[in-house]
């Protein structure tokens, strides 16, 4: 459905997107994941129309931004980080504003209007001055706004930026919700609110794509090793480590703490091999020594940001 390639962005001599290709899929909720200025938002700009690329294309279906942006926009829903509301209007007359805005008749407006307040739980607000909502439902409000025109594609930047753990649920929900008709976009930094919220996960690392698919196979293929936890009794570090490092794919070992009562922890860094586990097992299983604990640890998507984000 949409199609980035080449995509490229320069302020000046700073490059904040780095020849990104990438392809999404319609009916997907795609995260946008990376450390602030990787250039998530940058991105989404791009898409929406609002920043013109360096260079590289953008197409949604079979229109190109270059030459269709206004028949790509108005595919799109977008939510800037801080919504873009008139404080000083009433939710309801808000809301209905930006119905006359998108061209709906009275009849129209107030079923979208009936809809969305559904959606978006604005019920308790509906006839409240934006001014004196919390944030979480100023970000309500705004996903509002942003699916008055029925999009196929919603386009939100840091959505749950500065909300309350109740507020960020809430508006997770919703989006959930949402993505079961449409094709969402977002980016955040919060990795617990991605992993949970989307189908596909994009980590972005200056400028460039280094991390792409579902939680599960970021944290499967991140990193080409595997870290294993090991807690022996009547064992000498430095004998463990000779024996253990003597199987061929194994490369550090080391103690984890002080031994405790006679207890020896390791954590052995090794490649990934499918059998390495067992090698190391017989290796223990030959020696005078007591095995207490023995187990691959399992990455975190936290961890693997890590690996994929720290700067080299």
């Amino acid at each position: 459905m949409i199609h980035l390639r080449k995509l490229s962005k320069y302020y000046g001599e700073l490059c904040a997107v780095d020849q990104v290709d990438l392809d999404i899929n319609s009916g997907k909720v795609l995260g946008l994941l990376g450390p602030n200025g990787a250039g998530k938002s940058t991105i989404l700009r791009m898409l929406t129309g609002y920043f013109k690329p360096t260079s590289g294309s953008i197409r949604v279906k079979e229109f190109d931004m270059g030459k269709d942006a206004l028949e790509i926009k108005k595919m799109i829903g977008y939510l800037p980080e801080s919504a873009p509301l008139y404080h000083n209007m009433l939710v309801y007359d808000y809301l209905n504003f930006i119905a006359g805005m998108q061209g709906l008749n009275k009849s129209s407006s107030n079923s979208k209007i009936h809809d969305l307040v559904n959606l978006c739980q604005l019920h308790e607000v509906i006839h409240k001055p934006v001014s004196e909502l919390s944030k979480g439902y100023k970000q309500r409000v705004g996903l509002a706004h942003a699916m008055m025109g029925d999009p196929e594609i919603l386009i939100l930047d840091e959505p749950t930026s500065g909300l309350d753990p109740n507020q960020i649920v809430e508006i997770r929900e919703i989006i959930k919700e949402i993505g079961k008709e449409k094709t969402i976009i977002f980016s955040s930094h919060i990795l617990s609110e991605v992993e949970a919220t989307c189908d596909r996960i994009i980590i972005i690392h200056q400028g460039k794509i280094v991390g792409d698919g579902d939680a599960e196979a970021l944290k499967g293929g991140a990193s080409q090793e595997n870290t294993i936890n090991i807690s022996l009794k009547n064992a000498k570090f430095n004998a463990v480590k000779k024996n253990i490092q003597s199987i061929g794919s194994v490369g550090d070992v080391k103690k984890d703490g002080d031994i405790n009562n006679g207890i020896l922890k390791l954590t052995v860094s090794c490649k990934k091999h499918p059998g390495i586990m067992e090698h190391i097992y017989k290796e223990i299983k030959q020696q005078d020594w007591i095995l207490l604990e023995f187990y691959q640890e399992t990455k975190t998507l936290e961890k693997i940001f890590r690996e994929l984000t720290m700067e080299a």
